[in-house]
């Protein structure tokens, strides 16, 4: 599946863009390669955003073929970048559609011609049916999923349906969650009763069983990983019965779903041993197409520590750096550095140095090591400690590598493709 994306490529870069250069204005998106800007020849303004295009192959690759060895389907979130362009590349490696959070994330896809959407969360609002109902109205093609986690939201849906006047069906996946959690019946009893009453709206069909397990963090490695494989034994279990008492809509094919980047390796053989040919597996990981440094890194050695597999050992590749200059040496070992909260993510943890470099004396940038830390950050300046021989001078360049792409991607409108050399290939536009 290709995207439609000759609009987009045929857009200006508009002046006055965090991270465009002074003569990028009025450059088609399409056409940033020729440019020849490079990060480190210091042709861009900082701070900046960029993807290293070897890291991002990297991790396509690596993810189709766990996809294929696992013999799953991946709807990857869309939320995590918000860049159809990016879209385009997880469809081309194989993906089987793209989940989204939100109707105004869907909004983007259908725009762009994603056909196969599934929306991971509850579908509540009166315009948004509206505007589901005109979609799947005009194109028969346009494959739909939503979540249901009770007989009130089931209920809401199925009148909301009725308002529109047209005779639309919903396929929808019921969510099973975890107490003190997210959204999701706590039981199977519970969940039973609401695929019950899907099961009986005339506009509903039930077409699966879904959770979130990224919600399940903070017990330690071993205490995460038993209450993931509850929940998803709950999944297992809702299946079984809903199966028992055939409530599918179409029992030859039922999805089995989970979302998160940080268990996918317990998910997709738990989720895919049911025994039945009738059931698709599908993952929903975001953030594995960028990784990051430091939290899903984290997450990374845990499943390195559970498995065997030599091709989950190989590892995904941090892509995602943000760059930005030292500006101010105010007393010896703390560096100020420009950029901030706006800039990049801070909700899980403080971002990391990973590089540095000085322009017109270093030939490519040096890896930094623990001698350089990150402890606070203001709006739009980051707080460097440094010790040991590295001598911060203002003018350097520093690259920060991120914690939780998903909350950095949302502070750019526009991040660089860079190859090894830090030489721009491709600018990517993100809408959020």
């Amino acid at each position: 599946m290709s995207l439609a994306l000759r609009t987009l490529l045929q857009t200006p870069l508009a002046a006055g863009t965090k991270g465009l250069p002074d003569d990028g204005a009025g450059v088609l998106l399409g056409d940033v390669h020729g440019k020849r800007w490079n990060l480190l020849q210091e042709h861009i303004p900082l701070p900046c955003a960029v993807i290293k295009q070897s890291a991002l192959g990297h991790n396509l690759e690596w993810m189709r073929d766990f996809i294929r060895e696992e013999d799953v389907l991946l709807a990857p979130h869309g939320k995590t970048t918000m860049a159809p362009q990016l879209f385009d590349r997880q469809l081309a490696a194989g993906a089987w559609g793209i989940t989204v959070a939100t109707i105004q994330q869907l909004k983007v896809c259908r725009r762009f011609g994603v056909q196969r959407i599934l929306l991971a969360n509850q579908l509540v609002g009166a315009q948004d049916v509206r505007y589901l109902v005109q979609e799947l109205s005009q194109d028969s093609a346009f494959e739909f999923y939503c979540i249901v986690d009770s007989v009130a939201g089931a209920e809401r849906l199925q009148a909301l349906l009725q308002q529109t006047g047209r005779d639309t069906v919903l396929r929808v996946l019921l969510e099973v969650g975890v107490n003190r959690g997210r959204s999701g019946c706590r039981t199977a009893d519970g969940a039973l009763a609401v695929a019950r009453c899907i099961a009986e709206q005339p506009r509903l069909e039930l077409h699966g069983v879904e959770c979130y397990e990224g919600i399940i963090a903070g017990g330690g490695p071993r205490e995460d990983e038993r209450r993931v494989r509850e929940l998803l034994a709950l999944v297992i279990a809702v299946y079984q019965r809903c199966a028992s008492l055939d409530l599918f809509s179409n029992p030859r094919e039922v999805i089995l779903s989970a979302g998160g980047s940080a268990y996918f390796d317990i998910v997709a053989p738990t989720l895919g041993r049911t025994g039945r040919t009738s059931v698709k597996t599908i993952i929903r990981s975001g953030c594995y197409l960028t990784h990051d440094a430091v939290f899903y890194e984290r997450h990374f050695q845990n499943i390195r520590a559970r498995t065997d597999k030599k091709s989950l050992k190989n590892g995904l590749r941090p892509a995602l750096e943000v760059w930005v200059y030292v500006q101010s040496v105010p007393e010896p070992g703390l560096a100020i550095l420009t950029a901030g909260k706006r800039d990049i993510s801070h909700d899980i943890d403080l971002p990391v140095v990973t590089k540095w470099f000085r322009p017109g004396q270093m030939e490519k940038p040096d890896k930094a090591g623990s001698e350089m830390e990150i402890f606070a950050l203001n709006d739009q300046h980051a707080y460097l400690n440094f010790t040991g021989e590295t001598d911060l001078a203002v003018g350097d360049m520093v690259g920060l590598g991120i914690s939780h792409p998903c909350t950095t991607f949302d502070k750019w409108q526009l991040l660089w493709l860079v190859d090894d050399d830090y030489t721009v290939t491709d600018g990517i536009r993100t809408f959020f």
